[in-house]
């Protein structure tokens, strides 16, 4: 494709500032990432117009719910801008999606993305790609296809966002939720990597705005730089999950992102019960000492914006407690017995957090 400016040959696209010969490059050098992805119900590759998905897999399911969930990264793609990191960040959007999926029991399918650039240089949006494709790799699922869309004139050449929507599918009668919850449940909780992909608008601000820090300052209480604290991909905790629900009885998930911990557990617990989650039981990682004694940031608002060392939790009946630590336990993932579920209380929501965290 040629590039004309406006005049005798009158405007093109080329000169509003798309370039389709750099889309069509990115394309390329995405292929062999999705490839990687792929399961026996994917049809066809990149270039088409949909993905598709051989829906009779679902004819082993007795009724099979297809689940649904769609997000993006937040501002934490403005790290990997700063850094001219791309290749984490998408691990960070399948984890957003497909642990949310997973909450319910579902085992995920496949996802598609959304990439929104300034200006498409290639090697980024491959780079953006290649760590979506690792990610559906590590959720089970396959992308089945996205789209990269390159917007000059509302983003600056470097700016960029990503989001993504995923399916996944399970059992009716193996849908999990509030309704499977007991007094005497027990509450498991799954270990952060970190910050995760939420409550960027405020470590942004408190670290890079109001301290100075710089992103390549190694800061010694993390043992590494703050640039590589923060770009921490997301823990995808999807396969574990369902590891669970395999080896023993599970009630419900949840996903711990926006809103913090007693927020999100509060979205399961029914009517009548209260979760009580003990902060004795754990200490955050030191990333979120330095946001809340760097800003001054007071600890219920530190709670309700941050996963505070907590990524998904577990309810479970208390006799399957064992199983379910020796299960992750098994898989890597750091887990312990945080709390239980008990009858409503003196709290007026559906979970609290007491006590002091442990030093």
């Amino acid at each position: 494709m040629s590039e004309t400016t406006t005049g005798a040959s009158g405007a093109s696209y080329a000169a509003a500032g798309v370039d389709i010969e750099a889309g069509d490059r990115a394309v390329e050098l995405m292929k062999e990432w999705v490839k990687k992805t792929q399961r026996p119900e994917v049809l066809g590759g990149l270039g088409g117009f949909a993905g598709l998905f051989d829906a009779s897999a679902l004819k082993r399911y007795e009724r099979p719910l297809l689940a649904s969930a769609t997000d993006g990264v937040g501002t934490k793609v403005d790290i990997a801008r700063r850094l001219g990191v791309y290749d984490t960040i998408g691990r960070d959007l399948v984890a957003m999606v497909m642990d949310d999926i997973v909450v319910c029991g579902a085992e995920p399918l496949f996802m598609t993305d959304y990439i929104c650039v300034g200006k498409v240089h290639p090697e980024r949006v491959a780079a953006v790609v290649k760590g979506i494709a690792e990610g559906c790799v590590l959720a089970g699922c396959a992308l089945v296809g996205g789209e990269t869309a390159e917007h000059p004139g509302l983003l600056g050449e470097d700016d960029f966002d990503v989001a993504g929507a995923g399916t996944g599918v399970v059992e009716a009668d193996r849908l999990l939720g509030a309704d499977r919850i007991r007094e005497g449940d027990t509450v498991i909780a799954m270990a952060s990597s970190g910050l995760h992909s939420n409550g960027y608008s405020l470590v942004r601000h408190v670290l890079l705005n109001q301290a100075g820090l710089s992103l390549d300052a190694h800061i010694e209480e993390l043992g590494r730089t703050l640039g590589e604290e923060l770009l921490e991909p997301t823990r995808i905790y999807s396969l574990d999950c369902l590891a669970l629900t395999r080896t023993t009885e599970v009630h419900a998930f949840s996903h711990i992102t926006g809103g913090g911990l007693a927020a999100n557990l509060a979205r399961v617990i029914p009517d009548g019960l209260h979760a009580v989650v003990d902060r004795a039981t754990w200490t955050p990682a030191p990333v979120f000492d330095l946001v809340g004694r760097t800003g001054k940031v007071e600890r219920l608002e530190l709670e309700k914006t941050l996963n505070m060392g907590v990524g998904m939790i577990a309810i479970v009946p208390a006799e399957s407690t064992d199983v379910a630590l020796a299960t992750l336990a098994d898989r890597g993932v750091d887990a312990w017995v945080a709390g239980e579920i008990t009858q409503r209380g003196e709290y007026t929501t559906g979970a609290a957090l007491v006590g002091d965290y442990a030093n």
